[in-house]
């Protein structure tokens, strides 16, 4: 069985729906199917839990009856009889008077949760009876049946893989099993959710405990790219990417596929495949164990980036100084990027500025702080083992004419990093593919 996972933007309309139904019904084989929100509903639920934060019933309800308006448009153009037209219709009803009834109560994070839940669904139901019309043997396995995290908030392996082959047992004979991706349970069996963009995750993980032949995850563009289609000009769909490379851009800015994706895939050895919506045909990209040596695959570009750099004489050669200095972002809950040290100073890049005040504060009572906005990490991704003579400076030649605040190779064997300003990001990119992927 494959495990396929369609995004937002996937069944984003009745047209798009109808093009995913086609798409997984015709090989006639059992497939288990994820699907994300509508393009558009989860961001609509976030607001209207903003505005019941913010004590305001009257805007989550207009938001709330927009919303309603272009479901129930949906519905008729979706469906051709009046059974499967009635049936849905009246289900969105009362999934739209359940949001009407947050808006009469005491507003908590665990209500937020809950709200933001219903648009994966009512994707999964709209879905599921669609097919059923066109005489499609289909069920819906509800998420919150077997997806849980534990108290650590990390998928629970083990309850997913047995709570999964149970239902699967107990639902044998279906052509398409559906499932929500993004939501769950968390320890204490409130409805929660894996995180935004989870639902790679959730494909990931079911793939992993059933287990799949193949996981794959359909977008709406090739594949992934070796360089950002948005901005440079002349890329191409990469066709071949082990794990670790996929994971590399996936965290460093390759929006495709969501970082923590690979992870179960991996352990499970289990292949990944990203295919296109619009061109079914094309080949996509496939992430599996194998790595092509002596090969740069891709570049990536990560954004809102914060430099930091404290510099203190007299913490030369002291032990304990990095220890100090990582402490006071592990207590402010801040991942570092990247990291360069000195004798006499360490420079560190971070994506999240929540604390950054407080952070400083607390460096400055171990030496002078720098702070440098706007920034951008450049990666390039590929074998990079220390061994392949000359591949590092392929990419510093790139660079060249562009100031580079920080460099990182050696981390790891499959990338190299350049921290650099924001607004030499395109100029930075369409050099390293000029450089790197030229014909």
């Amino acid at each position: 069985m494959k495990v396929l996972k369609f995004g937002g933007t996937s069944v984003g309309s009745p047209e798009r729906i109808k093009n995913v139904a086609s798409l997984i019904t015709e090989s006639g084989e059992p497939t288990f199917i994820v699907l994300s929100a509508m393009s558009g509903t989860t961001n609509s639920l976030v607001e209207i839990c903003d505005y019941l934060y913010k004590k305001n019933p009257e805007g989550a309800n207009e938001v709330i009856n927009n919303l309603e308006k272009i479901y129930l448009k949906h519905v008729q153009e979706l469906y051709s009889t009046d059974e499967f037209k009635s049936k849905t219709s009246d289900f969105l009803t009362e999934m739209f008077n359940y949001l009407r009834t947050f808006t009469k109560d005491i507003f908590t994070s665990f209500e937020e949760k809950n709200i933001v839940a219903q648009g994966e669904i009512m994707s999964t139901n709209m879905m599921v009876n669609y097919l059923q019309e066109i005489g499609i043997q289909a069920v819906l396995l509800n998420a919150l049946d077997f997806m849980r995290t534990d108290k650590n908030a990390e998928p629970d392996l083990q309850h997913i893989k047995d709570k999964l082959q149970a239902i699967m047992k107990d639902n044998e004979g279906n052509q398409i099993y559906i499932t929500q991706g993004f939501i769950c349970r968390n320890a204490y069996g409130e409805i929660d959710n894996l995180q935004r963009g989870g639902s790679d995750y959730t494909a990931s993980l079911i793939g992993a405990s059933l287990p799949a032949e193949e996981i794959q995850i359909w977008t709406d563009i090739d594949g992934m790219h070796n360089n950002d289609p948005r901005i440079v000009e002349h890329t191409d769909a990469i066709r071949q990417l082990n794990f670790e490379e996929a994971a590399e851009l996936a965290y460093f800015g390759a929006k495709i596929l969501h970082p923590t994706c690979v992870q179960p895939a991996k352990y499970a050895g289990i292949p990944v495949r990203l295919k296109n919506t619009i061109d079914p045909k094309a080949d996509g990209t496939i992430i599996d164990n194998v790595l092509v040596r002596g090969k740069i695959k891709a570049v990536a570009a990560k954004d809102n980036i914060t430099a930091i750099k404290i510099k203190s004489s007299r913490m030369l050669l002291a032990t304990g100084f990095l220890r100090k200095i990582f402490e006071i972002f592990e207590t402010y809950q801040t991942p570092i990027d990247m990291i360069a040290t000195s004798e006499v100073g360490v420079s560190m890049s971070i994506d999240n500025d929540a604390h950054l005040n407080l952070i400083v504060d607390e460096l400055k009572k171990y030496g002078t702080v720098t702070v440098d906005s706007n920034m951008c990490i450049i990666c390039v991704v590929g074998d990079l083992d220390w061994s392949n003579l000359g591949f590092e400076t392929w990419a510093t030649d790139a660079l060249k004419d562009i100031p580079v605040r920080m460099i990182s190779y050696g981390g790891s064997n499959y990338n190299i990093s350049f921290l650099i300003k924001e607004t030499d990001k395109k100029r930075a990119l369409q050099s390293l593919s000029n450089t790197l992927f030229k014909k």
